[in-house]
């Protein structure tokens, strides 16, 4: 049976601050999760993570440069999945680009937590049904929360990027290393699907659930890697198989 961390109440002084936990989960992710595990917390770390993404959100779509990139995401979307837009469709959403700054906000501040919630669903149920630990809900969803502190740092960093680049593609996709593919073509799309920062997160929710259930964070990562990768792997043949391409 696979032990988790218990809280102990004899070291309730210790306990990190939500700063310190958010410092933590960048520079010193073992500790910061052992903390997390012991005296699980999720409000205030979720709560910094919503606002910096809907903030974050809100302010790059009420600029034109924002705007623009919104609707060129949009048509190349459609496009992609071999779908494009018709003029009245174009029209439709052209006149929509003036909400898009409160309907971005609003998306992030449902779907983080949701989001959140059902990743911690998932590894409870993998970790306990599957591999016999006894960690809570409580316990699985702090850490999963915490680890969303490096999707901040990834909207931090690339907002100003995808200002910069008046674009909404990703600037830390590994198809930036290879410029040369055909964007249509599987290649380019399946590295395009892989983003360096995801790769952070899912080391650091590794760490997380590997300290809460006294595992190696090895093997996590790996299983969560090859998931991600094979999501990306079909994300890019549908893209490809629709478009024709």
């Amino acid at each position: 049976m696979t032990q988790t961390i218990v809280p102990d109440s004899s070291k309730a002084s210790t306990s990190r601050s939500l700063p310190a936990r958010i410092v933590g989960v960048l520079f010193a992710p073992r500790a910061t999760y052992a903390d997390v595990a012991a005296r699980p917390r999720a409000l205030g770390v979720l709560t910094a993570v919503v606002l910096v993404a809907a903030a974050g959100v809100f302010l790059f779509m009420s600029t034109d440069v924002g705007k623009n990139a919104f609707l060129d995401q949009q048509v190349q979307q459609r496009e992609a999945f071999g779908r494009p837009l018709t003029d009245a469709q174009y029209d439709r959403l052209e006149a929509m680009v003036p909400y898009a700054p409160y309907f971005g906000a609003v998306f992030q501040i449902v779907s983080l937590p949701l989001l959140g919630a059902v990743i911690a669903g998932i590894a409870l149920a993998v970790f306990n049904a599957v591999l016999g630990g006894d960690g809570t809900f409580k316990q699985v969803f702090a850490v999963v929360a915490h680890s969303g502190v490096v999707l901040s740092v990834a909207q931090i960093f690339g907002l100003p990027l995808a200002y910069a680049r008046q674009t909404l593609a990703s600037a830390t996709n590994l198809g930036v290393f290879a410029p040369f593919l055909d964007e249509s073509s599987f290649a380019a799309r399946m590295l395009g699907a892989i983003d360096l920062f995801i790769i952070w997160w899912i080391m650091s929710l590794a760490i997380g659930l590997g300290v809460l259930y006294r595992k190696r964070t090895g093997p996590i990562a790996t299983t969560m890697m090859i998931v991600y990768v094979a999501i990306g792997i079909v994300i890019a043949a549908v893209k490809t198989a629709m478009s024709g391409a």
